[in-house]
């Protein structure tokens, strides 16, 4: 009998890096696979990006609705609310064998919830990891203690998973499925990029902020900082990406879409570049700059500098190609500054991987096969 493996994804980021995972479970004769897009892949605003995974040839299961038009800190909890409704009667529907989730949005946090009142196995994907300026850093812990089975990307990450008091023997360190990911496709040309973008690239930057979360009102005042200081940059072209759907990502977006109206010739913006683009724009930008996860993870293996803005990411691994900074105007642009240096980009072209480079889509699979899921719900604190 095939075992039902239900993927939830609810941002263009998230699909991006599983779906190399979902891939080879759906080629997996032994899976029955389901999947649920929810959150900003049912939203126009957002790129409708639930497109995309139909494209890639796999069928969606449930596809629920759960975002509010408002991005307050009560519109965020309302959809939080609605959420763990509707996932309760897609998964009550669905009744997976393992629910797999990746992450720290509260979207995933909703699908945590309802799936462990069910009883239904949870399999969280990056588990462990710290993002100390975010509400993601509670709820990535949260889905930990609700879920059964983690996937870490380091060592480092699984032991912090051990210490909130997993047993060790359900923790795994698989490594990252994004760094697979580069390794299975292959990237456009800056030509073919430009191209695809309808926008001639040149020299450039590729440029997402998002709101740092547990802040109050920064959000303006960091993204006009980050404008201001690319203005002393004339000759860099600048590729934006927009927010993700957190508490006043709005008004990033407003104030990104006036400024690429205004130097129209130079910028461009977009709700969402997809897997390939977005790896291909980082592979021939001159740096990628912002606050973005994925500055630390792929940026660095692809031998690119990254300027991390602020305290999002506060408490990550971080490469040596990784320069931090806060939003003061003159400390940002030094940290461009240093970024675009021929002598930094040398220094970064020998750096070390700190993830696990490999078969991590693999191993989840193995596991997600073999492990037994009888009476699993019932866990045991592990005292170190």
């Amino acid at each position: 009998m095939k075992r039902k493996i239900c993927v939830v994804t609810g941002t263009r980021a998230e699909y991006g890096l599983l779906y190399w995972l979902i891939k080879r479970l759906y080629e997996d004769t032994n899976v029955d696979l389901q999947i649920i897009a929810t959150g900003m892949h049912l939203s126009p605003e957002f790129g409708l990006t639930v497109k995309q995974i139909e494209q890639d040839g796999f069928k969606i299961d449930e596809k629920l609705e759960m975002l509010l038009s408002s991005d307050t800190p009560t519109a965020i909890a309302k959809s939080i609310g609605l959420g763990v409704i509707t996932f309760s009667d897609a998964l009550s529907r669905l009744n997976p064998d393992i629910m797999v989730v990746l992450g720290d949005r509260f979207e995933i946090f909703s699908a945590a919830q309802a799936a462990m009142i069910l009883r239904i196995p949870i399999a969280h994907i990056h588990g462990g990891e710290l993002t100390e300026g975010l509400i993601d850093e509670s709820i990535r812990h949260s889905i930990t203690k609700m879920s059964q089975i983690h996937f870490t990307a380091t060592n480092e990450y699984r032991e912090r998973v051990i210490q909130m008091g997993e047993q060790p023997n359900t923790v795994y360190n698989v490594g990252t499925l994004g760094l697979e990911g580069i390794k299975n496709i292959k990237l456009l040309s800056k030509e073919k990029l430009s191209e695809s973008i309808n926008f001639k690239l040149n020299k450039y930057f590729l440029v997402t902020l998002h709101p740092t979360t547990l802040e109050s009102g920064t959000a303006e005042w960091q993204i006009k900082s980050l404008l201001k200081v690319l203005d002393t940059f004339p000759k860099h072209q600048v590729i934006f990406t927009k927010t993700n759907a957190d508490t006043d990502g709005r008004i990033i977006n407003q104030c990104i879409e006036e400024y690429v109206l205004e130097n129209s010739t130079r910028c461009c913006v977009f709700d969402s570049l997809g897997q390939l683009r977005y790896l291909s724009a980082i592979q021939h930008c001159e740096a990628v700059i912002g606050n973005s996860s994925s500055g630390l993870l792929e940026v660095p293996f692809l031998r690119k500098p990254t300027v991390n803005i602020g305290i999002r990411q506060g408490g990550r691994l971080k490469a040596k190609s990784v320069i931090d900074c806060d939003f003061n105007i003159n400390n940002l642009t030094d940290a461009i500054s240093k970024a675009i240096s021929n002598d930094f980009n040398k220094q970064i072209q020998h750096i070390e991987t700190l993830y696990a480079v490999g078969s991590t889509s693999e191993q989840i699979v193995k596991i997600l096969n073999e492990i037994e899921v009888e009476n699993i719900s019932i866990k045991k604190f592990y005292d170190l």
